[in-house]
Parts: structure tokens; C-alpha cells; sequence
């Protein structure tokens, strides 16, 4: 089977389309301080725009807990969205209440409206699969056809990314459509050499990743919080920084593997180490394998790779065909510790072959530390849809349009 697009819906002239948008922008004090989801919606919206459909966009944001919840509102979403396609873009104030039927009776051919944040129903994100297949009816009553556009969902089964699709003619927006063709090709059919280079917090996140991972790459480089627990495998003393004591055992299965499949694990050679965990803290460089060496000895924090592995990372990456990278380097919200993170982003952009930005945090990474997203080959739009596809599961908002 393979996943139903656009065109497999013919002619939307005149007809009413719900597009399942990923609108959950950040916001503070009410302002958006990051569009790049609300801009990654445009071009399936233009798309309906021109054929002259009337649209209307659904998307959740937060976690209002299925009441409304003015903290919550798509408001700031949907004023942004009407800049950004130079159209009014009416909001409704509920999801299928009538605030929401009169928006979309008042559409005309090639308009938008958006209807209220959708856990603002708790049918939404039920575990009750009749619960969610009443509210998404009650959300098909509106279009005669559903385009998926919401890649950061469609590893949740959700009324609006399952039941909906089921309920109405369905296909994948252009979004979603783009998503599955990059990051399958990661999966399927890299071009060698192929390195994953993966970060963040926590081991346990990525254990599927590594596992699903291991039998096809060339390279796995190792960074942010989780390469304490590699070197705790290692039996290398690290100090306070962050360790995952459960998960010791398992990640020296992966180096015993890495070993036997004949994968080059990089690991760091030095650490930035810090006094505490802080923006100002007092750091220093030590020895990877020494990590108490510092002069905060036993209590010492480590908050990012160091500049000679930040290098050896960078050479390694630029030397690759295919890349896919999951998960800062350290604490890259502190600029003290984000060297290690930056220079993995430099590299990426320099990459002669398909660079992959697995979403999440790693996005909002490049973007804080200045990056523009076509300077990489794909920056995905879901952290957990893109590490679930990554590992090879089953995602039920792509199963349900013939993935």
C-alpha cells in the first residue's frame, strides 16, 4: 500500500476540505515566538487555495485537558496564518458548536477559517474509541474531504488524525506526504555513509532508534545527556551529570554490537563541565574519560561535548551521504554549553547528501542558534512522529491513509 496524496481527492473546486494542521506554536505572553509550524502548513493550504476549495483548518494546541481554556486558544495561530496567506482568516470560538457551523457556512471558494483548539473536546484525545469517532462525525459533518497535514500527531491515534480520516474521503498534505518521503528514505534507502547522531536528555528515548538503527549505519555518534550513561557503561566515573543507572546494562549491549556489526560509535573525547546546572556556572574542559578531574571533582556537572569532539563530530557528519540527527549536544538554551550543538548544525548544512533535523528539540535547536531550515536537506516537523517512524513503528494517522 502506499500513502494516499492530493491528487488521489480529484477536483476540490468548491469543496469543503478539513485540513488536520500542526498549529501548536509556542507562545508567551500570548505572542508566538516561533512560526515555523504555522509556515510549514502554507504550502498544502495554498494548494487547496488555488484549486479553490473552502478550507478549514483543525489543530490542538497545548493541553487544555478537553475544556476550553482561553490559555490554550488557536487565536494567535490563526492571526498569524491570515498574514502569512494575506487573507482575514476567521476564527470560530468552538470546535463544532455553533460558532464553529457558522464559520463554515460562511465560507467561500478558496477562503480559510480555523476552528477552535481541539482539546477543547476531550472526544479529541479519548481512550474511548466511541467517544472519539462521535466527535470526529461531528467534525465530518463540516467537509466533504480530509487532508492530513499534521505530521507531529499522526503517531497518536486521535480523533482528528484517525477517525476523521476514516470517516471522510482522506489523503496526506503535502507536509506529511514530504515527511514519510524523507525520513523513509533514512530508513530504507541511505546513501552510505550513512550516520546517526543522536542527543538529548535521556537513553531511553531513543533505545527503539538505536535498535532499529544499529543492523544499517555506518556511524552512531553520541551526544547530550544520554553519552554520560555510555560512559558510565564504560565504567568511567561522571560525576553529578545526568545518568540513567537502568539503563547501563542495555547501552553496553549497543557497544558490544557496534563492535560486532562493525558501526564506528563515536563518543566524546572531552566534556564541558560545569559547577552547577546554570546559565553563568563556572565550566571548564576535562577529559571525557576523567570527567572528575575538574575542579569540582566528585559534583561536577557535564552540560556539553567538548570543542576537540565537537570537531571530530562535525568532520564526521561533513564526511557522510546520509544524516540523521535526533537531540542536542548539551544545554544549548545556555550559551555557555551550546558549541557542541552548533557545531553538529554547521555540519549538517554542509553536508553533500540528505541531512535530516529529527524535529522536537533538535529543531528548535537550529532555529534558536540562528539556522534557516532550508539549509538542511529536511528539519522534521514531529520529534515523537519522526523517532517513531525512525524506529520502524506502525504509525496509525499514516496506516489510515495506506501507509
Amino acid at each position: 500500500m502506499s500513502l494516499r496524496t492530493l491528487d488521489t481527492l480529484g477536483d476540490l473546486a468548491g469543496k469543503r476540505v478539513i485540513v488536520r494542521c500542526d498549529l501548536n506554536v509556542p507562545l508567551k505572553d500570548g505572542q508566538i515566538t516561533d512560526d515555523g509550524r504555522v509556515r510549514a502548513s502554507l504550502p498544502t493550504l495554498r494548494a487547496l487555495i488555488e484549486q479553490g476549495a473552502k478550507v478549514v483548518v483543525i489543530s490542538h494546541l497545548g493541553r487544555p485537558k478537553g475544556e476550553p481554556n482561553p490559555e490554550f486558544s488557536l487565536a494567535p495561530a490563526a492571526a498569524r496564518l491570515g498574514e502569512l496567506l494575506g487573507q482575514d482568516v476567521l476564527l470560530a470560538e468552538d470546535t463544532v458548536g455553533d460558532s464553529a457551523r457558522a464559520a463554515v457556512d460562511s465560507l467561500t471558494d478558496g477562503r480559510v477559517v480555523v476552528l477552535e483548539n481541539l482539546r477543547f473536546n476531550a472526544g479529541e484525545t479519548s481512550k474511548d474509541e466511541a467517544e472519539r469517532k462521535a466527535f470526529a462525525d461531528q467534525l465530518a459533518a463540516f467537509g466533504d474531504a480530509y487532508v492530513s497535514d499534521g505530521f507531529g500527531v499522526v503517531h497518536r491515534k486521535q480523533a482528528s488524525v484517525y477517525e476523521l480520516a476514516q470517516a471522510l474521503p482522506s489523503a496526506a498534505g503535502l507536509l506529511v506526504a514530504n515527511e514519510v518521503a524523507k525520513l523513509g528514505k533514512v530508513v530504507t534507502d541511505p546513501d552510505t555513509p550513512f550516520t546517526v547522531v543522536l542527543g538529548g536528555s535521556k537513553v531511553s528515548d531513543k533505545l527503539g532508534v538505536i535498535e532499529n538503527l544499529l543492523p544499517r549505519v555506518n556511524r552512531l555518534v553520541i551526544g547530550g545527556g544520554m553519552l554520560f550513561t555510555f560512559l558510565a557503561a564504560q565504567g568511567h566515573k561522571i560525576g553529578k551529570s545526568l545518568l540513567e543507572a537502568d539503563q547501563v546494562d542495555t547501552v553496553r549491549g549497543y557497544i558490544t554490537e557496534a563492535q560486532e556489526r562493525g558501526v564506528e560509535l563515536l563518543l566524546p573525547t572531552d566534556i564541558v563541565v560545569a559547577e552547577a546546572f546554570a546559565a553563568d556556572a563556572a565550566h571548564e574542559v576535562v577529559p571525557a574519560t576523567d570527567i572528575e578531574s575538574s575542579s569540582f571533582g566528585e559534583t561536577g556537572i557535564g552540560l556539553d561535548i567538548g570543542p576537540e569532539c565537537a570537531k571530530a563530530y562535525a568532520a564526521a557528519i561533513r564526511s557522510s551521504k546520509t544524516v540523521f540527527w535526533n537531540g542536542p549536544m548539551g544545554v544549548f538554551e545556555f550559551a555557555n554549553f551550546a558549541n557542541g550543538t552548533q557545531s553538529v548544525a554547521q555540519a549538517l548544512t554542509e553536508v553533500d547528501g540528505l541531512s535530516v533535523v529529527g524535529g522536537g528539540d533538535s529543531a528548535a535547536a537550529v532555529r534558536t542558534l540562528g539556522f534557516a531550515d532550508d539549509e538542511f536537506g529536511h528539519v522534521s516537523t514531529g520529534g515523537g512522529a519522526s523517532l517513531e517512524l525512525i524506529e520502524g513503528k506502525k504509525l496509525p494517522g499514516l496506516e489510515v491513509l495506506g501507509w
